[in-house]
């Protein structure tokens, strides 16, 4: 008799490995959950959940996806982790762990491909940037993301504040009558400490200047290269929050195949 006692509490459910789990995704469900409802609710004040043919209409990227797929993933895996260990559920547990190590490899294969192909990355983000340019004032999110990306990495354009011709409010030919035609937009203007508040026409007919006019008043760099000096001044800090990325998803994997092995020996014994 006692061997058999001896056996079966050989074979528990660890509850630390069981709540840690479920304390661990169920932040995750929240963020996913609050990732999702600013997408969705980005989409709302658009219209675009009353119409969604208008999906279509942004020729350039729509920042809300990032939310939206973002929050869809972490919204999805944190409630297969959460239920699945709170129920000790294998088919979720398994769903959880699967789900996780195919993001791991996609990532993983994304960061080879990306090393290999350094050139075709370039020219695709060239293409990327140019593409959002051209869609700049098509919506307010894009135009945001883009203002920021001016401003964070000191650059204007691509390339340079030439690659604003490829928007139609700020190109410089004699048929535009935009009044921001051959200027560039308000981000790409050097900062002035002493002024509290954006003159967003800082940029108006600046590109009627010369090359070296056009430096006191605007970044001339291009954003592709500014992108890719700033990835190399902070290499160390970009490749340690990728590793410590990696590292919570091989620690959940490990968990949620550690408490499986716990539910299958249990229920072995029963």
């Amino acid at each position: 008799m006692s061997r058999k006692h001896h056996h079966f509490k050989g074979a528990e459910v660890s509850c630390c490995v069981k709540y840690f789990l479920f304390g661990f995704n169920i932040l995750f469900w929240l963020l996913g959950a609050a990732f999702l409802g600013i997408g969705l609710w980005a989409w709302a004040e658009k219209g675009v959940l009353s119409n969604l043919s208008s999906i279509t209409d942004l020729g350039g990227f729509d920042p809300v996806w990032l939310f939206i797929v973002v929050g869809g993933v972490m919204f999805i895996l944190g409630f297969a982790g959460c239920i699945g260990a709170l129920r000790e559920n294998t088919l979720l547990l398994k769903f959880f762990s699967v789900f996780l190590g195919l993001i791991f490899f996609l990532e993983l294969t994304a960061g080879i491909l990306a090393f290999v192909f350094k050139d075709w990355i370039k020219d695709q983000l060239n293409f990327f940037i140019n593409n959002n340019v051209k869609a700049y004032r098509d919506d307010i999110d894009l135009q945001n993301l883009i203002d920021f990306a001016q401003e964070y990495w000191s650059c204007c354009g691509a390339h340079g504040p030439d690659d604003w011709n490829l928007n139609i409010y700020f190109n410089c030919t004699e048929l535009n009558p935009s009044r921001e035609r051959c200027g560039v937009p308000f981000s790409c203007c050097l900062k002035d400490p002493a002024e509290d508040v954006i003159n967003t026409q800082c940029g108006y007919d600046v590109r009627l200047q010369v090359e070296l006019e056009r430096q006191r008043f605007i970044y001339t760099k291009g954003c592709v290269g500014q992108f890719e000096k700033w990835l190399q001044d902070n290499l160390i800090i970009v490749a340690g929050i990728f590793v410590g990325i990696a590292l919570l998803q091989i620690f959940g994997i490990c968990l949620a195949q550690n408490l499986v092995s716990d539910v299958k020996a249990v229920k072995a014994n029963w």
